[in-house]
Protein backbone atom coordinates (compact mmCIF):
# COMPACT_ATOMS: atom_id res chain seq x y z
CA UNK A 1 0.00 0.00 0.00
CA UNK A 2 2.67 2.36 1.09
CA UNK A 3 4.37 1.36 -2.33
CA UNK A 4 1.28 2.65 -4.66
CA UNK A 5 1.07 5.53 -2.78
CA UNK A 6 4.76 6.74 -3.42
CA UNK A 7 4.33 6.33 -6.40
CA UNK A 8 0.85 8.18 -7.18
CA UNK A 9 2.39 10.92 -5.22
CA UNK A 10 5.37 10.48 -7.27
CA UNK A 11 2.90 10.65 -10.60
CA UNK A 12 3.81 7.16 -12.00
CA UNK A 13 1.89 5.35 -14.01
CA UNK A 14 -0.13 2.70 -11.98
CA UNK A 15 -2.09 0.38 -13.02
CA UNK A 16 -4.44 -1.90 -11.89
CA UNK A 17 -5.39 -5.94 -12.69
CA UNK A 18 -8.56 -8.24 -11.24
CA UNK A 19 -10.68 -10.10 -12.41
CA UNK A 20 -13.42 -8.35 -9.99
CA UNK A 21 -14.24 -4.90 -11.39
CA UNK A 22 -15.60 -4.04 -8.07
CA UNK A 23 -12.25 -5.00 -6.40
CA UNK A 24 -10.90 -2.32 -9.55
CA UNK A 25 -13.05 0.20 -8.94
CA UNK A 26 -12.53 -0.43 -4.49
CA UNK A 27 -8.63 -0.14 -4.92
CA UNK A 28 -8.84 2.87 -7.41
CA UNK A 29 -10.67 4.50 -4.87
CA UNK A 30 -9.10 3.62 -1.94
CA UNK A 31 -5.93 4.76 -3.25
CA UNK A 32 -7.00 8.30 -3.91
CA UNK A 33 -8.44 8.34 -0.54
CA UNK A 34 -5.46 8.03 0.79
CA UNK A 35 -4.16 11.47 -0.94
CA UNK A 36 -6.43 13.50 1.06
CA UNK A 37 -6.08 16.02 1.35
CA UNK A 38 -4.40 16.13 -2.22
CA UNK A 39 -6.45 15.71 -5.22
CA UNK A 40 -5.19 13.62 -8.08
CA UNK A 41 -5.20 15.83 -11.48
CA UNK A 42 -4.45 13.19 -13.51
CA UNK A 43 -5.99 10.39 -15.51
CA UNK A 44 -8.16 8.32 -13.63
CA UNK A 45 -9.91 5.26 -15.29
CA UNK A 46 -11.34 3.01 -12.22
CA UNK A 47 -12.53 0.33 -15.28
CA UNK A 48 -11.09 0.63 -18.43
CA UNK A 49 -13.20 -0.57 -21.56
CA UNK A 50 -11.26 -3.04 -23.71
CA UNK A 51 -11.35 -0.70 -26.79
CA UNK A 52 -9.36 1.99 -25.20
CA UNK A 53 -6.43 0.28 -24.16
CA UNK A 54 -4.64 1.99 -26.14
CA UNK A 55 -4.62 4.57 -23.45
CA UNK A 56 -2.08 2.99 -21.32
CA UNK A 57 0.66 3.97 -23.70
CA UNK A 58 -0.02 7.51 -22.62
CA UNK A 59 3.28 9.54 -21.79
CA UNK A 60 1.11 11.25 -18.66
CA UNK A 61 0.64 9.89 -15.17
CA UNK A 62 -2.60 7.81 -14.49
CA UNK A 63 -4.14 5.33 -12.16
CA UNK A 64 -6.37 2.73 -14.15
CA UNK A 65 -8.22 -0.51 -13.63
CA UNK A 66 -8.10 -3.25 -15.85
CA UNK A 67 -10.03 -6.56 -16.05
CA UNK A 68 -6.97 -9.08 -15.70
CA UNK A 69 -8.52 -11.13 -18.84
CA UNK A 70 -6.02 -8.39 -20.79
CA UNK A 71 -2.93 -8.85 -18.88
CA UNK A 72 -0.95 -10.01 -21.61
CA UNK A 73 -1.83 -7.18 -23.74
CA UNK A 74 0.09 -5.13 -20.69
CA UNK A 75 3.05 -6.98 -20.39
CA UNK A 76 4.74 -4.88 -23.17
CA UNK A 77 4.33 -1.93 -20.70
CA UNK A 78 7.60 -1.06 -19.32
CA UNK A 79 7.21 2.18 -17.44
CA UNK A 80 3.88 1.07 -15.80
CA UNK A 81 3.83 -0.03 -12.57
CA UNK A 82 1.66 -2.82 -12.46
CA UNK A 83 -0.53 -3.83 -9.35
CA UNK A 84 -2.15 -7.49 -9.16
CA UNK A 85 -4.61 -7.33 -7.09
CA UNK A 86 -5.79 -11.45 -7.04
CA UNK A 87 -2.42 -12.23 -6.89
CA UNK A 88 -1.03 -9.88 -4.25
CA UNK A 89 1.35 -8.80 -6.36
CA UNK A 90 3.34 -5.25 -7.47
CA UNK A 91 5.76 -5.46 -10.58
CA UNK A 92 7.90 -2.68 -10.66
CA UNK A 93 9.80 -1.90 -14.29
CA UNK A 94 13.24 -1.40 -13.91
CA UNK A 95 13.18 1.82 -15.55
CA UNK A 96 11.09 3.00 -12.92
CA UNK A 97 12.47 4.54 -9.70
CA UNK A 98 10.06 5.37 -7.14
CA UNK A 99 11.02 7.46 -4.04
CA UNK A 100 9.82 6.00 -0.63
CA UNK A 101 8.82 7.89 2.48
CA UNK A 102 12.21 9.11 4.25
CA UNK A 103 12.88 7.60 7.53
CA UNK A 104 12.14 7.80 10.19
CA UNK A 105 8.14 8.09 8.97
CA UNK A 106 8.66 5.27 6.87
CA UNK A 107 8.92 3.03 9.53
CA UNK A 108 6.34 4.84 11.77
CA UNK A 109 3.88 4.92 9.22
CA UNK A 110 4.31 1.18 8.54
CA UNK A 111 3.85 0.45 12.55
CA UNK A 112 1.19 2.64 12.93
CA UNK A 113 -0.65 0.75 9.62
CA UNK A 114 0.20 -2.77 11.15
CA UNK A 115 -1.00 -1.60 14.65
CA UNK A 116 -4.39 -1.20 12.94
CA UNK A 117 -4.78 -3.85 10.90
CA UNK A 118 -3.58 -6.32 12.91
CA UNK A 119 -2.92 -5.02 16.59
CA UNK A 120 -2.59 -7.93 18.30
CA UNK A 121 0.94 -8.25 16.78
CA UNK A 122 2.11 -5.84 19.47
CA UNK A 123 1.49 -8.59 22.57
CA UNK A 124 1.88 -11.61 20.32
CA UNK A 125 4.86 -13.22 21.17
CA UNK A 126 4.16 -12.28 25.07
CA UNK A 127 2.31 -15.37 26.65
CA UNK A 128 1.52 -12.70 29.94
CA UNK A 129 1.16 -9.53 30.02
CA UNK A 130 4.35 -8.00 32.04
CA UNK A 131 3.39 -6.42 35.46
CA UNK A 132 5.43 -3.23 34.31
CA UNK A 133 2.93 -2.14 31.74
CA UNK A 134 -0.07 -0.89 33.38
CA UNK A 135 -3.02 -0.75 31.34
CA UNK A 136 -2.95 3.22 31.39
CA UNK A 137 0.62 3.08 29.68
CA UNK A 138 -0.33 0.15 27.37
CA UNK A 139 -2.90 2.33 26.25
CA UNK A 140 -0.80 5.29 25.83
CA UNK A 141 1.28 3.13 23.17
CA UNK A 142 -0.87 2.28 21.46
CA UNK A 143 -2.77 5.90 20.72
CA UNK A 144 1.01 7.28 20.16
CA UNK A 145 0.99 4.77 17.12
CA UNK A 146 -1.91 6.15 15.89
CA UNK A 147 -4.45 3.82 16.78
CA UNK A 148 -7.70 4.56 19.13
CA UNK A 149 -7.06 2.85 22.46
CA UNK A 150 -10.40 1.00 22.65
CA UNK A 151 -8.82 -0.89 19.12
CA UNK A 152 -6.58 -2.85 21.16
CA UNK A 153 -7.72 -6.23 22.27
CA UNK A 154 -5.88 -6.13 25.28
CA UNK A 155 -7.48 -2.69 26.28
CA UNK A 156 -11.11 -4.59 25.18
CA UNK A 157 -10.03 -6.78 27.82
CA UNK A 158 -9.37 -4.83 30.75
CA UNK A 159 -12.01 -2.25 30.48
CA UNK A 160 -14.39 -4.83 29.11
CA UNK A 161 -15.22 -2.94 26.20
CA UNK A 162 -16.41 -4.49 22.45
CA UNK A 163 -16.51 -1.84 19.68
CA UNK A 164 -17.10 -1.93 16.91
CA UNK A 165 -14.44 -2.06 13.41
CA UNK A 166 -13.02 1.33 12.68
CA UNK A 167 -9.98 0.65 10.51
CA UNK A 168 -11.43 2.86 7.90
CA UNK A 169 -11.12 5.92 9.76
CA UNK A 170 -7.72 4.73 11.48
CA UNK A 171 -6.30 4.16 8.42
CA UNK A 172 -7.39 7.69 7.69
CA UNK A 173 -6.03 9.18 10.31
CA UNK A 174 -3.09 7.50 9.90
CA UNK A 175 -1.86 8.86 6.33
CA UNK A 176 -3.23 12.69 7.37
CA UNK A 177 -0.75 12.36 10.31
CA UNK A 178 1.60 11.56 8.23
CA UNK A 179 0.59 14.77 5.97
CA UNK A 180 0.99 16.62 8.89
CA UNK A 181 4.73 15.67 9.24
CA UNK A 182 5.44 15.72 5.92
CA UNK A 183 4.24 18.88 5.21
CA UNK A 184 4.99 20.71 8.77
CA UNK A 185 7.19 23.82 8.36
CA UNK A 186 6.42 24.52 4.86
CA UNK A 187 5.71 28.60 5.58
CA UNK A 188 9.46 28.25 5.93
CA UNK A 189 9.67 28.29 1.98
CA UNK A 190 7.74 31.66 1.96
CA UNK A 191 10.14 33.75 3.70
CA UNK A 192 11.76 34.10 -0.10
CA UNK A 193 8.24 35.76 -1.27
CA UNK A 194 8.32 38.17 1.87
CA UNK A 195 11.75 39.39 1.87
CA UNK A 196 11.99 39.56 -1.50
CA UNK A 197 7.47 40.98 -3.01
CA UNK A 198 8.58 42.35 -5.88
CA UNK A 199 10.37 39.91 -8.95
CA UNK A 200 14.18 39.63 -8.08
CA UNK A 201 14.57 39.49 -11.64
CA UNK A 202 13.20 42.29 -13.88
CA UNK A 203 13.14 43.08 -17.65
CA UNK A 204 13.55 46.37 -19.33
CA UNK A 205 10.13 47.24 -20.64
CA UNK A 206 10.00 47.94 -24.84
CA UNK A 207 9.78 51.37 -25.51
Amino acid sequence: VLFLFCAALTEHKILFLSSSYQRLTDACRALLALMFPLKYSFTYVPILPAQLLEVLSTPTPFIIGVHSIFQSETQELLDVVIADLDGGTVNVPECVHISLLPEPLLQQTREALSMVLDPELEVADLAFLPSTISASSLKMQVSGAGVPPRAHPLCQHRAHLVLPPRQDKEIRAVFLRLFAQLLQGYRWCLHIIRIHPEPVIRFHKVR
